[in-house]
């Protein structure tokens, strides 16, 4: 299908993906920027000049936009029969909590056994508006994380999700274990983008950067290490990992960050049992994208970091009188 448009007046210095989401109210700007990038858009003044498609480019009244819009592909991604543990479900969203380990969606080295692929074989009616290999997926969890993350079920629920996380209307809470001591109400805000040295790794010291901000809501304070409760206003690839590791508290089995030690004191050795970062996406609020009603979700401390949190000396937190 295609579409053409021409630049009025009131959008003239407008970037190319605000005019199209302004014109093309079903597509969020994420998806819009996606066919930019594949080259599915085309720009030419009106006098016929072409202009070079990009998200930021700056339009003038008169320019004459041309969109083709590709037909859905149908996903190449098999069902597998993974475990998955699915919160709820109805025929907008679901919302599941993800184990650690499980990769959200195939990737080189990584073409089966990921959530995508769990996902296929619960969900029957996934949207397609993520791509070929993420059917359904609006945000994401690390490997080695694991907790509650919503789905899309449909085109429409999709695109209203990712406009609430673009937009930051979605609350997302995590519960991490720190080296060290952290204070509650401490806030992090430093630009967060691809270490220039490893590029498995993100920085919170490269020039090519996005803002983020990681604060610190709760802190319960044991021997060496600190049980903390994490709100997240982006969402930013390694956040908070990469947050807490700038400050000089990287997570507690984070090897990728600075959190795994070779030597720990005796009382504290149960940490030497991870086998991934303290890391949990405990809580999860959105607004139901069909109705708008508040959606709110928070998972356990799963048993591998339980256990371990059991083994630690000033846990649990004594009882006030």
């Amino acid at each position: 299908m295609s579409t053409d448009f021409v630049v009025p007046p009131e959008f003239d210095g407008q970037r190319l993906d605000r005019f199209l989401v302004a014109v093309l109210a079903d597509q969020s700007r994420s998806q819009l920027q996606r066919l930019i990038a594949e080259g599915h858009v085309s720009v030419t003044t009106g006098g016929g000049r072409a202009k070079a498609a990009k998200a930021n480019l700056a339009l003038h009244e008169g320019d004459r936009i041309h969109v083709d819009m590709p037909a859905a592909r149908p996903t190449a991604v098999a069902g597998e029969e993974l475990p998955l543990e699915v919160l709820y479900q109805d025929g907008d969203v679901a919302v599941i909590n993800k184990p650690a380990g499980m990769v959200v969606h195939p990737a080189a080295g990584h073409d089966s056994g990921t959530l995508v692929n769990a996902l296929l074989h619960h969900i029957t009616d996934l949207s397609g508006v993520g791509g070929e290999l993420r059917p359904g997926i609006v945000h994401r969890l690390d490997r080695g994380t694991s907790g509650v993350m919503v789905v899309a079920k449909n085109d429409a629920a999709h695109q209203e999700l990712a406009r609430q996380f673009q937009d930051r209307e979605v609350e997302k809470e995590y519960i991490a274990l720190v080296w060290g001591v952290v204070q509650a109400g401490r806030r992090i805000d430093a630009a967060i983008g691809r270490d220039p040295g490893n590029r498995q790794k993100m920085s919170a010291r490269t020039k090519h950067a996005r803002n983020a901000v990681t604060r610190i809501t709760r802190a319960h304070h044991m021997p060496a290490v600190t049980l903390c409760q994490v709100a997240i206003h982006t969402g930013r690839t390694h956040q908070i990992r990469v947050h807490l590791s700038a400050i000089g508290h990287p997570i507690v089995g984070d090897s990728l960050y600075g959190g795994v030690h070779r030597r720990v004191a005796g009382d504290i050795k149960a940490v030497q049992r991870l086998t991934r970062p303290f890391l949990h996406a405990a809580r999860l609020v959105f607004h139901h994208p069909e109705d708008g009603r508040r959606m709110e979700y928070i998972t356990p401390l799963p048993d591998d970091l339980m256990n371990v949190l059991d083994d630690l000396p000033g846990w649990p937190p004594e009882e006030k009188s």
